[in-house]
């Protein structure tokens, strides 16, 4: 039966285009609590299902599955998924570190992340008409992230998050003086993650089209998601935007514009005190850490010998004065609980980690997240995701700049944006991060299809 069923064209577009608008858009209401845990089902889980029916359709066609089965990119995923359920296996059987039932979910939601990746590879074979379509649902999608952010900062709009089991169960909040704006998303971090994604794709856009109407749309929703950054007051992902998108710049050759991004870029740090004050912060404690390692190498051991030794006079010990304690918090909670908790979990199983969900719901280094959860074996399988997807960008990127419009836009805003979201994992699990993650692979999955369709006849 299945077989026979011939799956319209557009239906596959417009899951997309569903996907593109709810990830972002819908806050992470919970819609169905899963008992003995804060883990929700959610609507947008409901979507994606439905998407990964449409796949599970599609490669029932036999010519499709034996395709499907030849890619070097798909077999990655697969062997990542693999390691994953052995690492869960290992980790209920051997380790003991986990509950079975909040392990497997996380690992079904590592797989439901990136059913998005398999429904725009089919959708671009499906409707090969380019990019122009997504990049305008794209630059919906920042101007009302941008609209809501606005409304909580300035009208009390609600503020859903879900850092702890408390807030994950829906509770609205309000944004106070000096906090992060999060828009829709649940966190400052999964936000600012999501604007290193898009905004090289919508500054390339802004030096790629002539029309006035279009450059103008194109500014303000340049400017809108600088504003969300800026505002969301994640320090390295500023950093990180900087770098991908003169990076995205670089494969257009538009070198002279590079520069104008950058200077526009720096002037818009202005905007929040809370950003400037991070930055600031971070600079004193690196200071303060230097100055203080200096004082400590400066002090001559032989005087000190010779003061306790040979004098015998007694002096009045002065109090001591306190030194002062340079310490960033977010920094401080990275090396002193989070890194080392992963470290640990990897000493435990060194090729398959503890499992899934056995670390804590955040380490704050996706890298080190993956070596923890599912050791060597999966951090290796995970990379060599990227390496394979990278040797296909290797391979098309001398010809990337006779691309035109929209397609120029995604192509070289994506293969951009993926060396500052590599940084951005140093100190964010991006990966993990629904919102994010489910939008990454599915603007990954429109390119290589894309790439795939344009230079490669068969893979």
């Amino acid at each position: 039966m299945l077989k026979r069923l011939k799956l319209p064209d557009f239906l596959f577009k417009y899951v997309i285009v569903a996907i593109l608008i709810t990830i972002p858009l819908y806050p992470k209401f919970p819609f169905i609590r899963v008992p003995g845990t804060f883990v929700s089902i959610r609507l947008e889980d409901l979507l994606l299902a439905f998407g990964a029916i449409l796949v599970f359709i599609t490669f029932t066609d036999s010519t499709k599955r034996s395709s499907f089965f030849k890619n070097a990119v798909n077999k990655a995923i697969l062997l990542f998924w693999a390691v994953g359920f052995v690492s869960l296996l290992s980790g209920i059987f051997l380790t003991k570190t986990l509950d079975t039932h909040i392990a497997v979910l996380h690992w079904l939601r590592r797989i439901e992340y990136m059913i998005p990746f398999y429904l725009g590879i089919e959708t671009v074979v499906r409707v090969p008409k380019g990019f122009d379509f997504y990049l305008k649902v794209l630059l919906m999608v920042i101007i009302l992230l941008f609209i809501y952010g606005l409304g909580q900062r300035y009208l009390t709009f609600p503020i859903i998050i879900t850092q702890n089991e408390e807030y994950s169960k829906g509770i609205a909040l309000r944004w106070v003086q000096g906090s992060h704006i999060n828009s829709t998303f649940a966190g400052h971090y999964d936000l600012a993650s999501f604007l290193v994604l898009v905004l090289p794709i919508i500054i390339s856009s802004l030096f790629i089209f002539k029309g006035m109407l279009t450059r103008l749309i194109l500014s303000f929703a340049s400017f809108a998601g600088l504003w969300l950054l800026v505002y969301s007051a994640s320090r390295i992902s500023f950093v990180t935007y900087l770098i991908s998108s003169c990076f995205s710049l670089i494969i257009m050759k538009k070198f002279k514009e590079m520069a104008l991004v950058f200077l526009i870029s720096l002037a818009f740090i202005g905007f929040s005190s809370n950003l400037l004050a991070r930055y600031q912060r971070l600079i004193e404690v690196s200071f303060g850490t230097v100055k203080k390692m200096k004082m400590i190498n400066f002090i001559d051991p032989g005087k000190v010998y010779a003061e306790g030794v040979f004098n015998k006079k007694e002096k009045p010990v002065p109090t001591p004065t306190e030194n002062p304690v340079f310490e960033d918090r977010s920094t401080s909670i990275r090396l002193n609980v989070e890194w080392p908790r992963a470290i640990s979990s990897l000493r435990k199983n060194p090729f398959l980690g503890t499992g899934y969900s056995s670390i804590g719901l955040a380490t704050d280094n996706d890298y080190l997240r993956l070596l923890g959860e599912v050791g060597i074996l999966g951090f290796s399988a995970f990379l060599l995701i990227f390496f394979r997807i990278g040797k296909l960008f290797l391979r098309v990127l001398p010809d990337i700049p006779r691309l035109e419009g929209a397609n120029l836009a995604f192509v070289s805003g994506l293969i951009g944006a993926i060396p500052g979201l590599f940084i951005n994992a140093i100190f964010i699990d991006i990966f993990e991060a629904s919102k994010f993650a489910i939008i990454f692979w599915l603007i990954v999955g429109l390119t290589v299809g894309y790439l795939l369709n344009r230079y490669v006849q068969e893979n």
